[in-house]
């Protein structure tokens, strides 16, 4: 397994829901410190390490968020279930049956998500998406003793089961939590590539907390560091399996890196994404657009920071968001990277002026 693949594998199988990214958020402390001449941390658990090319540069803010979708015990019964609420959006579809694991001060626990046997059901029930409500884990117990004996109370987290893989000879990139572990390895390669070039600017590159829950993370991230121009760097829908045929989505794996033009929380900064553009057009990078009525990035924090901090999203299309296994190309990360970096370097404050002007 070469160095990048492993890097995704350890990132990806690392859990981490929204509100419990400390296992992920050391691991990406490993990656960043080698490259770092600092290591910043705000209070919520983002973290971002810092390369200085111009003091007087630019301040520039590279961030993939840390956590991934998951679960909160909120219950135990008389006879040993554990109630759950979700961390994150979960089509229930996705969710039945699965393995989990339980976090508990005790040590890990796998479960298995349950509902009601499917042959007791009425013929009207078994047309409906089952609520998440109906839905209970399985950790093997026989009582809400047995539970509390093992470690387990409200409020510990659970973390889908799925180990990272690759499919097409390691051209696509699977598992669980690519949704935004992928933002984050990307930081990292960013501030790699920067090691040995000249930049106009400060760096800083790294993840937040929280934002499947509402871009938090975003928020305290942006205060601490305040940056003069952000790239949300995340993961976007592909649109390229059975069932989009007629959507008007585009984005399809392996045909470039995704820019979001829009989405409910923010408009991608104009004079960026055409310095963007302009930039993957010289480097011969194909791009995908994509724009969002519903859900958003930590994008949406980031540009309201201060006076307003230019902000464009960025990333790769990927299936099966929000689930134990979503897909991506490798490809589309490496080109990713490569476009940020050249823009990167571009950012001085004549070009801030350009873009703010």
């Amino acid at each position: 397994m070469d160095r990048l693949t492993l890097m995704m594998k350890e990132l990806t199988e690392a859990n981490g829901v929204a509100g419990f990214e400390g296992t992920v958020r050391q691991k990406m402390e490993q990656y960043l410190k080698p490259l770092s001449e600092e290591i910043l941390k705000d209070r919520l658990g983002g973290v971002v390490g810092k390369k200085t090319g111009d003091p007087k540069g630019p301040r520039v803010l590279l961030a993939g968020h840390l956590d991934e979708v998951g679960f909160m015990v909120t219950r135990i019964t008389e006879r040993g279930f554990l109630r759950f609420q979700p961390l994150g959006g979960w089509w229930p579809h996705n969710v039945l049956a699965h393995r989990v694991t339980v976090q508990s001060r005790r040590g890990d626990y796998i479960g298995v998500v349950g509902s009601k046997a499917p042959h007791v059901l009425t013929p009207e029930e078994r047309r409906k998406v089952l609520d998440l409500k109906d839905m209970f884990i399985d950790v093997g117990a026989g009582s809400r003793e047995e539970v509390e004996e093992m470690g387990i109370r409200p409020g510990d987290p659970v973390v889908p089961v799925s180990d990272f893989f690759t499919l097409k000879n390691g051209e696509l990139w699977g598992g669980k939590a690519l949704d935004n572990r992928a933002g984050c390895a990307m930081a990292v390669e960013v501030l790699k590539n920067l090691q040995d070039e000249d930049h106009p600017n400060v760096v800083f590159a790294g993840a937040t907390v929280q934002e499947e829950v509402g871009m938090r993370g975003a928020s305290t991230l942006a205060h601490l560091i305040k940056p003069d121009i952000a790239f949300a760097l995340d993961v976007g829908i592909a649109y390229d399996t059975p069932g989009f045929e007629s959507y008007p989505g585009e984005a399809a794996l392996g045909k470039g890196p995704l820019i979001y033009l829009m989405d409910f929380t923010m408009i991608g900064h104009g004079g960026l994404r055409n310095l963007i553009i302009e930039t993957a057009e010289e480097l011969e990078i194909p791009l995908q657009y994509d724009a969002l009525l519903r859900g958003g990035t930590d994008g949406g924090r980031f540009h309201l920071n201060g006076g307003g901090c230019p902000t464009v999203a960025l990333g790769f299309p990927t299936r099966y968001i929000h689930s134990h296994n979503a897909l991506m190309s490798r490809t589309d990360f490496e080109q990713a990277v490569r476009l940020v970096t050249a823009v990167v370097k571009k950012l001085d404050h004549k070009q801030m002026e350009k873009l703010c002007g």
